[in-house]
């Protein structure tokens, strides 16, 4: 099937974006373009965990609620929350209220601060999993690859919890790691430039 398909505007986008009224402008601006940034890292595995079970749409639609409930997922402000805040969150309805995804992403909050005091930051971590353009080219569309299920077995023998590969995979998408925009999508070359010019983290 073609991956895209013509807008109203004459814009050919990835054709999962004419889904949803929310779409277009996220994938126009954020979805493929690269990320290094530990905060919106942290935000965007996040929300794909949330993401898990349901519709991006629900997860999309409920961002701000997320942000200002998680305290605009600053990792340490998440990191020192406690019984207290998973009840308040618990009642929150602006966002998915499952306690084991709530719990998790306080626990992961903890493991990214090891990440960031062992590597320097979690785009450090991250981006050594960036698959080779070329190789990866080849696949076609795929919900995993060889790298997000290294990087699901990593991240989980470091302790964090909802990161399968199928999670990691849309995770990568989202910041950029691959570009899996169309081949006739008007956001794939601008992400083919962004992702030519962007500095990847090293480890410090």
């Amino acid at each position: 099937m073609d991956q895209t398909a013509l807008g109203d505007e004459g814009k050919t986008r990835c054709r999962w974006a004419a889904a949803e009224v929310e779409f277009p402008h996220y994938h126009d601006t954020e979805w493929g373009f690269p990320v290094d940034d530990d905060t919106k890292l942290f935000e965007k595995i996040c929300l794909e965990g949330f993401q898990s079970g349901l519709s991006w749409r629900t997860i999309l639609v409920k961002r701000e609620n997320f942000r200002a409930a998680f305290a605009g997922f600053d990792i340490d402000k998440i990191a020192a929350f406690g019984d207290a805040d998973v009840e308040r969150l618990l009642k929150d309805a602006g966002i998915v209220r499952h306690r084991g995804k709530i719990v998790s992403t306080i626990n992961n909050a903890k493991r990214a601060q090891e990440m960031r005091r062992q590597y320097g930051s979690l785009g450090a971590f991250f981006w050594k999993y960036e698959p080779d353009p070329v190789e990866h080219g080849k696949r076609g569309t795929v919900s995993t690859t060889p790298e997000s299920v290294q990087l699901s077995k990593d991240l989980k023998k470091l302790g964090w919890s909802f990161v399968g590969p199928t999670t990691v995979y849309a995770f990568m998408q989202a910041m950029g790691m691959v570009n899996d925009h169309g081949a006739d999508c008007f956001v794939r070359g601008q992400c083919q430039v962004a992702r030519a010019t962007f500095e990847r983290p090293r480890a410090s």
